[in-house]
C-alpha cells in the first residue's frame, strides 16, 4: 500500500525535472558554444636586418675632435670589444651623433671619420643602431569577423624602448627592441579584406603592440602579413643582452600574434621566434697594381697605318745601315698597361737626347752639321714634343719622330691618322707625328697613353721613323728612350 503522499510528490519530481531541461535547452538555443582557439599555421618573424645592434661605453672619456675611440673591455654592456663594429657604421659617442666609424684599430680602439663636435666622458654610452623592417606572417586556423584584427605585441625593454637607441639588458626577459617612435603610417596591414591599422603603441615592459582591424570577414586558412617599420623609420634592434651572451650565438625573442573578434575575444594565437645576431664582416686586401710591358714588333706587322720595316724588341729599335737618304724607315713597339688604380694611369715618353753620332750630346736642333739626326719638324708646321703634325715629305723634313696608334682601346695621347695638329679622333692624316721630349733641352716629358679609371691590358704602338738627307754624316748613332708609367691610387 502506497504511503502517504506519494500520488503527489511523485509528478511534483517530474514537473521539476522537466522544467529544468527546458531552461538549460532555451539557454543553449540562446548562447551558442564558441569556437575553440586554435593556432596559427605557417607563422614567421623575419627581420629585414638581422643584425644586433652594437652597445659599449666610452673607456676615460675623450676630448672635443678627438677621432679615436678607446671602449671599456669590462662592466655591464653589450660589447666588450670592436668584434662586432665595422667601417662605416653609423655611430654615436656620448652626445655625438651620426659619425661614421673610420676603421677598427685593435680590441678595444676604433676611429671615426670626423672629429667630435663635444667631449664625452667615462662611461658615455657608444652605439651603432641596427634598424630594419618586422615582418609577421601566418595562416588563419579559424575565420576573423568583420569589426575583428590582429594584435601582434613585440618584446620590449623595461624603459627607454622608444628613444630610438638600441636598448640592452641582463636577459632576452628584460630586453627588446626599441620602437624607435614607430606611428601607425610606418605599419603595413594585410592585402586583400578591408583592413587598417588601429594602432601602434610603444610599450613600457609589456610589450609593444600593433593592431590592424578588418571590416569584412576574413575565411579561415587565409595567408596573411603585416610589416612592422619602414624604410623611414625602422624597428630598432636589440643590443646583445651581456650576461651569458656569447658572440656568434644568436639572443632569441618571442612575437606573440592573435586574431580577435570584435569584442577583443581571442580566436587563434601564435608565438614566434626571432633570433638578431651580430653580423660577419667580410673582408680582404687587395694590392695595388700596375703592370708595363714593351714588346717587340716583327718586320711586316700593320701598325700606324705601314708595315714595319725592322724587327724591334723590348729593349731596342735597331734601324741598321740607313743607306738611303730622303726615305722613311718605320719601327714600332707595343705597349701594354695593366691597373686596379681608382684614378687609372699615365705613360709618358722621354729621350736622353737627340740621336748623337757615337752617343755624343747634340746641341740645338742637332743638325747634320752638329753629327746628330735631329729631332724631326714634320712639316712646314714645325711638330713638337707636345703637338704634333703630319709627316710625310721625306725629301723636305728628316730626323727621328714618332706617331701612336690604338691597338684596342682609346688609350692613346694622339693617334697617327688625325688631321693637323694631332688629336685622338681619326681623320684624314696618314702619319701625325711628333718629336720625342729631349732631357737634355729641358723639354717636358710627354704622355703618349692615360686612362682614369682602372683597366685590364690596354695596348697600343708606338710607331717610330726615321730620315735622313743625303749629307748625314757617315757612323753610328745613338739615343735612349724612357717610358714611366705611373698610376693614381
Amino acid at each position: 500500500m502506497p504511503k502517504k503522499g506519494s500520488f503527489f510528490v511523485r509528478p511534483l519530481i517530474f514537473l521539476a525535472t522537466f522544467l529544468l531541461l527546458l531552461f538549460l535547452g532555451l539557454a543553449f538555443l540562446s548562447r551558442p558554444p564558441q569556437i575553440d582557439s586554435a593556432s596559427l599555421t605557417s607563422a614567421s618573424a623575419t627581420l629585414s636586418n638581422s643584425r644586433l645592434s652594437f652597445y659599449g661605453a666610452v673607456n676615460n672619456g675623450a676630448s672635443a675632435n678627438a677621432t679615436t675611440i678607446d671602449i671599456k673591455t669590462a662592466g655591464s654592456y653589450s660589447d666588450l670589444n670592436t668584434n662586432h663594429l665595422f667601417p662605416n657604421d653609423t655611430i654615436a659617442v656620448g652626445p655625438n651623433g651620426n659619425i661614421a666609424v673610420a676603421s677598427i684599430v685593435d680590441n678595444n680602439t676604433f676611429t671615426l671619420g670626423v672629429g667630435l663636435s663635444a667631449p664625452t666622458s667615462d662611461g658615455d654610452a657608444v652605439y651603432a643602431t641596427q634598424s630594419g623592417v618586422l615582418t609577421v606572417a601566418f595562416t588563419t586556423a579559424n575565420a576573423v569577423p568583420a569589426g575583428g584584427d590582429i594584435l601582434i605585441t613585440i618584446p620590449d625593454p623595461a624603459s627607454g624602448g622608444n628613444d630610438g637607441a638600441p636598448d640592452t639588458a641582463d636577459s632576452t626577459v628584460n630586453n627588446g627592441f626599441d620602437f624607435n617612435g614607430i606611428t601607425t603610417s610606418n605599419i603595413t596591414c594585410p592585402t586583400g579584406g578591408s583592413w587598417s591599422v588601429t594602432s601602434a603603441t610603444a610599450g613600457s615592459g609589456s610589450g609593444h603592440t600593433v593592431v590592424c582591424t578588418t571590416s569584412s570577414l576574413i575565411g579561415a586558412s587565409t595567408a596573411l602579413s603585416i610589416g612592422i617599420g619602414s624604410t623611414a623609420r625602422g624597428l630598432v634592434n636589440p643590443a646583445a643582452i651581456y650576461s651569458g651572451h656569447t658572440q656568434g650565438v644568436a639572443d632569441t625573442y618571442t612575437v606573440s600574434v592573435q586574431t580577435r573578434d570584435a569584442s577583443d575575444n581571442a580566436i587563434d594565437n601564435v608565438d614566434v621566434k626571432v633570433a638578431p645576431v651580430e653580423a660577419v664582416l667580410i673582408s680582404a686586401t687587395v694590392d695595388e697594381t700596375l703592370t708595363f710591358q714593351v714588346q717587340g714588333v716583327v718586320t711586316g706587322t700593320a701598325a700606324c697605318g705601314a708595315a714595319v720595316d725592322i724587327t724591334t724588341t723590348a729593349y731596342s729599335v735597331p734601324w741598321g745601315t740607313l743607306s738611303t737618304a730622303d726615305t722613311f724607315k718605320d719601327g714600332a713597339q707595343q705597349l701594354t698597361v695593366s691597373t686596379n688604380a681608382g684614378s687609372g694611369y699615365t705613360v709618358k715618353i722621354e729621350e736622353n737626347d737627340q740621336m748623337g753620332k757615337n752617343g755624343n750630346t747634340c746641341p740645338g736642333n742637332g743638325s747634320e752639321a752638329n753629327n746628330c739626326i735631329q729631332d724631326t719638324t714634320c712639316s712646314a708646321s714645325a711638330c713638337t714634343e707636345s703637338t704634333g703634325y703630319g709627316w710625310t715629305d721625306a725629301v723636305t723634313y728628316h730626323g727621328l719622330g714618332y706617331s701612336l696608334d690604338n691597338v684596342d682601346g682609346t688609350d692613346a695621347a694622339f693617334v697617327y691618322n688625325s688631321n693637323d695638329p694631332c688629336s685622338t679622333s681619326a681623320g684624314a692624316g696618314t702619319f701625325c707625328a711628333r718629336q720625342i721630349a729631349d732631357q737634355q733641352a729641358s723639354e717636358t716629358k710627354a704622355t703618349i697613353m692615360s686612362n682614369g679609371s682602372p683597366v685590364n691590358s690596354k695596348d697600343i704602338y708606338v710607331c717610330y721613323r726615321i730620315a735622313i738627307s743625303a749629307i748625314q754624316p757617315a757612323g753610328y748613332y745613338y739615343s735612349k728612350v724612357k717610358y714611366t708609367a705611373t698610376a693614381t691610387f
